[in-house]
């Protein structure tokens, strides 16, 4: 395969899921492992996902075990640290640097030099749109989004987004990725987690979009 079908955001994401799965533990998740991560009532709704994406020719599911998927061609999609050898089958693709943002000092650059951790070389037919950088996430409050702690989070740096899309945002002295809601002239950051507040920008603070979010990647061993 040498071209990505068409995937609608959910199945990028699960897909995105298995990719990570297996890069950090040589194995695909479990359907419950899916339904847990991306806040699913159900296991039976990740296999409706997966038989879509197995219609489509990304993956192959293998009866009668729990971690049954493969992926098919240009969808084995590694991560590899700057430095690790690539993978020898992988290498005709092509592969992206994108620096490690970790934390994002008040009033600076997002991308100054000071805030790059490390840089990696991602594949480049992992996310759908080339991002600019990987942000460390801190904190849960975009865990019904299934971004986690410590997830690192592909951001294309622009200002141009649409309502309802995942962003990062700068509000006064800090940087926060919240899912963008724009009624008239009030602008709120949501959550994905009850357990925290929709934040209400004040129009007398300093606020700026600093990125759209256009992918996630999942690797213990980076954190």
């Amino acid at each position: 395969m040498t071209d990505h079908p068409k995937l609608t955001a959910r199945q990028q994401q699960i897909l995105e899921l298995i990719q990570n799965s297996i890069a950090e533990t040589g194995a695909p998740p479990t359907r419950a492992e899916i339904a847990h991560t991306l806040g699913f009532k159900s296991a039976n709704a990740a296999e409706e996902h997966l038989q879509a994406l197995a219609r489509k020719g990304v993956i192959d599911l293998v009866s009668g075990t729990s971690r049954g998927i493969r992926l098919k061609g240009a969808a084995r999609s590694p991560l590899r640290h700057n430095g690790d050898p690539a993978n020898s089958f992988m290498s005709h693709i092509t592969q992206w640097a994108l620096p490690l943002v970790g934390r994002v000092a008040a009033g600076s650059p997002i991308l100054a030099q000071e805030h790059v951790d490390t840089t990696y070389h991602v594949e480049n037919n992992l996310f759908q749109e080339r991002p600019d950088y990987l942000l460390r996430v801190r904190g849960m409050s975009m865990r019904d989004a299934g971004i986690m702690d410590g997830d690192l989070l592909a951001v294309k740096s622009t200002k141009e987004v649409r309502n309802g899309q995942i962003v990062v945002a700068r509000l006064g002295d800090e940087v926060t990725v919240k899912r963008l809601r724009r009624t008239g002239s009030l602008i709120e950051l949501l959550p994905e987690n009850p357990d925290y507040s929709i934040i209400v920008v004040d129009p007398e603070e300093p606020f700026d979009i600093e990125g759209l979010a256009v992918g996630l990647i999942r690797n213990t061993l980076l954190m």
